[in-house]
Formats: C-alpha cells, sequence, structure tokens
C-alpha cells in the first residue's frame, strides 16, 4: 500500500474563461470542483493508475465534509481525521491561451490535539505500508520539523517516503533523509538559494517560458546539496524542460518530446504519484522518470487537477527522451 499525506486539503474550484477582465465581470465557459491539494491530487492519480492507496489528512466544516463526499465518489480510500477547522478552498483561473492563475487560502490552524489523532493513525498504518507520500504545505499550527518527524517515524519502520514540499518544511524534512525530494524550480531555488535560469529569474511556478531558460548544471548543483542534506534522491521539475534527477547511480535529465498545452496545475502531483508508484514498482530510474514524465504531460493535458489523460500517458511514454548525464 501507498500512504498518501495531505496535512492542507482544499476544495479545489477551477474556473475556465476565453480571458480575464481584471477591471470587469469574468463570466467562466466552465466551472469545476473538485477534491484538492497536492497529496489529494497524488491520490487520485494512484488510484487511477490501479495503486493500493490510502489517503491520510485532515478535514473539517462544511468544506470537509465536501473533500470526503467527493473523495467517497471517486472510489478514492481515505482516513481523514475530523478538525475543528474549515477546510481550506483553492481557486484557479484558466483562460483560453493556457495562462494560470491560482489562490491558495492557507488552510485551518491545526491543533496539536488534532495532529496527535492524525500521528497516532499514521503510525499504526505504516505496519501495512510500502512507501509514503508527505506533499503540500503545512497548515497553520503545525511545526516546520512536522514532514521531518513523520519521515522519522517510517524510517523507523522501514518505509520509504517521497517529499513534495517547500520553505523550512522542506529543508527540515530533507535532513530526516527521505527517500525522495521533489521540488519544483522555485522551490528549489528557495531551498539552496541558487539562481536557476540563464535570465537570472526563476519563472513563476516553476515553469520555462521564452524568457528564462533553465540552466541545468546550476539546477544539478542545488540537487545535489538536497542530496548532500540528507536526501537518498533528488527529482527537480523542470516545466516544459521535464525532469532532472540526481541520485545515487547519477544525474538524469528526461524530457518530452514535445510541450504539452493545457492547465499544468496539478503536473507535479503526477509526477510524484508516477516516481512513488515506480519505486514500489522497483523501476530502475530510467523508467521512472520515463513514467514520471508521460504522466505529467497527461495532467497538463487534462482540465482538472488530478486527473489526467490515459491515452496521452501511454501515448506518451514512448517518445520521452532519459539521458544519464553524469554517473557517480
Amino acid at each position: 500500500m501507498i500512504l498518501v499525506v495531505c496535512l492542507n486539503p482544499a476544495l479545489d474550484v477551477t474556473h475556465y474563461v476565453s480571458a480575464v477582465d481584471w477591471a470587469g465581470v469574468n463570466r467562466p465557459t466552465a466551472v469545476h470542483t473538485r477534491p484538492g491539494g497536492k497529496g489529494l491530487n497524488v491520490a487520485r492519480t494512484l488510484h487511477a493508475l490501479g495503486a493500493d492507496v490510502l489517503l491520510m489528512g485532515l478535514a473539517g466544516g462544511d468544506t470537509g465534509r465536501a473533500v470526503e463526499a467527493a473523495l467517497r465518489q471517486a472510489g478514492v480510500p481515505s482516513a481523514l481525521i475530523p478538525i475543528s477547522g474549515l477546510t481550506r478552498h483553492t481557486f484557479t483561473v484558466v483562460d483560453d491561451a493556457g495562462t494560470t492563475a491560482s489562490f491558495n487560502e492557507a488552510g485551518p490552524e491545526v491543533t496539536a490535539h488534532e495532529f496527535d489523532s492524525l500521528r497516532m493513525a499514521y503510525l499504526e498504518a505504516l505496519a501495512t505500508t510500502d512507501a509514503v507520500v508527505l506533499s503540500g504545505s503545512l497548515p497553520p499550527g503545525l511545526p516546520v520539523t512536522t514532514y521531518a518527524a513523520l519521515i522519522q517515524a517510517a524510517a523507523a519502520a522501514g518505509v520509504p517516503v517521497l517529499l513534495d514540499s517547500n520553505g523550512a518544511a522542506l529543508l527540515q524534512g530533507v535532513s530526516a533523509g527521505p527517500a525522495i525530494v521533489k521540488p519544483n524550480l522555485d522551490e528549489l531555488a528557495g531551498a539552496t538559494g541558487k539562481i536557476l535560469s540563464a535570465s537570472g529569474t526563476v519563472c513563476a511556478a516553476g515553469t520555462v517560458c521564452a524568457a528564462h531558460t533553465v540552466d541545468r548544471a546550476a539546477v544539478r548543483e542545488a540537487a545535489t546539496e538536497l542530496r548532500a542534506a540528507g536526501a537518498d534522491a533528488v527529482v527537480a521539475s523542470l516545466g516544459p524542460a521535464g525532469l532532472l534527477a540526481v541520485t545515487a547511480e547519477g544525474c538524469w535529465h528526461a524530457w518530452p518530446s514535445a510541450v504539452a498545452a493545457g492547465n499544468a496545475t496539478g503536473a507535479g502531483d503526477a509526477v510524484a504519484a508516477a516516481l512513488v508508484h515506480g519505486l514500489v514498482a522497483r523501476r530502475p530510474w530510467d523508467e521512472r522518470l520515463r513514467h514520471a514524465v508521460a504522466l505529467g504531460a497527461a495532467a497538463v493535458a487534462a482540465p482538472v487537477a488530478g486527473e489526467f489523460r490515459r491515452e496521452s500517458y501511454l501515448d506518451g511514454l514512448r517518445p520521452v527522451a532519459v539521458r544519464l548525464e553524469e554517473v557517480r
């Protein structure tokens, strides 16, 4: 079983518009409401892949009940601990050009007692778990050492962990020795203080644009720093330029044959799902990365975060290029 922990889930609302008028009224052409948050996206993707998955997290109020109901309807097994605060909303606007703007609430305050209930359930679940995914931001009230403590508990049980977070929670988690850390460019730059694009600016949400070309040598150096700090492997998302992985075997670059058009929200979560799925299946690194790039691109092609087009995923596997750039 793959245990996915989402401490800050959300009810994710996506509006599609022809173009955004920031000074006027906007009338969406389509609206999608789904359970969201990075961990929920990972769990839904793993479930769609046919993996044995359990989502564990915190949920409160009407929003939390809506998230639970949607997960039941989707058939995603979950064990959400009730909290007194109201589960947050996230709001995404996508225009016809594929430009995406996201508005993410911080989330409810979580008490020590509420988290302790989750921690006890987590420790019990580790006995039947093959891998853990810790994904997303920490809600207010939880210390930055939260992920580190969960990784240490998993390590004591002999269970590998994939960590996908940011800021101080990411750095503290890395020090606890996760099997895989999956930052995007912004997260990697924030963790290491390095400039990762040739123009001297990291593109928003770790994406690549014409004015900002990713400096793969700088990314490799930054990922190597995180690995030296405790992670077994670091897989950095380069946006349309693919993935760069620094592992015990060496440094790999994997990239798609063409840039996928669509909503990139949740593509990184699809990458995380593919990586942990490959970890449990014991795929070699080149195959893990091939599946991760193809699944991430398929998620971009889908209209809603946490979903992917299966045909796009399967058709996209063969054209993915994977190269071992440096042997360790």
